[in-house]
């Protein structure tokens, strides 16, 4: 079974008296431990199938599974049920609360769960993406790479399903973008987990398996990639 679903999706906006059609229907599957890319211009619609995806928004029609649950059909405390337990989010302005370090932000969606040991796994993920020795660090003393480990860190400790990160890179130079993306590399290939990036960079796209190419609210290409890119020298995962 595959882990992503899509039937006949579609999204529609009514702005005004304006109908934007977002995204026309359309139908997509992703199997369990893929490394997805999907880009596009601006107006393609990638944005829009993230949040549908991410279960932040709803589509107008069609059918969308996620690990065989109809989610396109559930309300909204069941969403955010399914966002808490199975997705974990990776931004591109990072979302971290400015006044908590380091340590307490990856603990807090520990806390929505009610997770015991909070504090161990929470210092274990960040140990896992070279944080150690920066755990009570709040983000204005951290590097803008080290800012984005935090909020990956954050997104793994549940052990989600499904990683979505939407421009993890955009606010990144060009090294701490590479050091970046081989930390999603080996997400992907020694976890086994499910990544979905959203990016206009098609050196960063080079590091997944597949790129979906969106144009006008379809998809306009699927291909599979060829061999990734080699480690940036200097760089380590």
């Amino acid at each position: 079974m595959a882990m992503i679903r899509l039937r006949g999706i579609s999204k529609v906006y009514q702005l005004g008296s304006m109908t934007v059609q977002a995204l026309q229907p359309l139908d997509l599957e992703v199997e369990r431990g893929e490394f997805v890319a999907i880009m596009g211009p601006s107006g393609s619609g990638k944005s829009t199938l993230m949040n549908i995806l991410g279960c932040l928004d709803k589509p107008t029609s069609g059918l969308y599974e996620l690990d065989g649950l109809p989610v396109s059909s559930y309300g909204e405390d069941r969403l955010a049920e399914v966002r808490n337990r199975r997705i974990g989010f990776v931004f591109q302005s990072f979302n971290l609360l400015p006044r908590l370090p380091a340590l307490q932000q990856v603990e807090l969606p520990l806390a929505y769960r009610g997770i015991p040991r909070r504090r161990e796994l929470a210092a274990g993920a960040l140990r896992e993406l070279g944080l150690a020795d920066r755990m009570s660090h709040r983000p204005t003393e951290l590097s803008g790479g080290q800012q984005q480990r935090v909020a990956i860190a954050r997104a793994l400790v549940s052990n989600p399903s499904l990683i979505l990160a939407d421009e993890p890179t955009g606010a990144l130079d060009t090294a701490t973008s590479h050091e970046i993306m081989e930390v999603f590399r080996r997400v992907n290939e020694e976890r086994g987990m499910t990544v979905l990036l959203v990016t206009h960079e098609s050196e960063i796209a080079a590091y997944a398996r597949r790129t979906i190419r969106l144009r006008d609210g379809v998809v306009e290409s699927d291909q599979r990639n060829g061999s990734r890119p080699a480690p940036t020298p200097g760089v380590s995962a």
